[in-house]
């Protein structure tokens, strides 16, 4: 299963006025790490248009569970892997440490979506081409 882990240093204006974490920065987090993932395996936004037809994968469902708190200037690591494959979803894992400490755990369910022929401007869900389930679980 590919992981993808990335070192993330707290910014000031990711805190509240206590200097911990406001929580919806960490689903920012969430979103970019999940986009790093694929990248890292050369399923960038184009090459997923362009070699299958994937036009997107909106969130469907996500979630977290906020373990130790994060504060200004902190480094965190955030690791990044797809634990659940689907017809047309996936679910993304995500957990963020703190050295050793495990501070946030949290996921994702996304949809993989092309654009819908029969109603422009609209999408439709569509069937994750295996070739991109063995780039993620190889």
């Amino acid at each position: 299963m590919r992981v993808n882990r990335r070192k993330i240093k707290i910014e000031w204006g990711q805190c509240d006025p206590l200097g911990i974490v406001f929580y919806p920065q960490y689903f920012s987090m969430f979103d970019s790490g999940t986009h790093e993932l694929f990248d890292s395996v050369g399923l960038t936004r184009g090459e997923l248009k362009k070699r299958f037809g994937i036009t997107g994968m909106p969130i469907v469902d996500t979630g977290a569970k906020f373990i130790v708190p994060s504060l200004a200037h902190d480094m965190i690591e955030m690791e990044t892997k797809v634990v659940e494959w689907g017809r047309s979803s996936f679910r993304v894992s995500h957990k963020a440490f703190r050295g050793d400490t495990l501070a946030i755990e949290g996921f994702e369910v996304r949809v993989a979506v092309r654009e819908d022929d029969a109603n422009p401007g609209r999408i439709k869900g569509m069937a994750v081409p295996q070739e991109v389930v063995t780039f993620l679980t190889a």
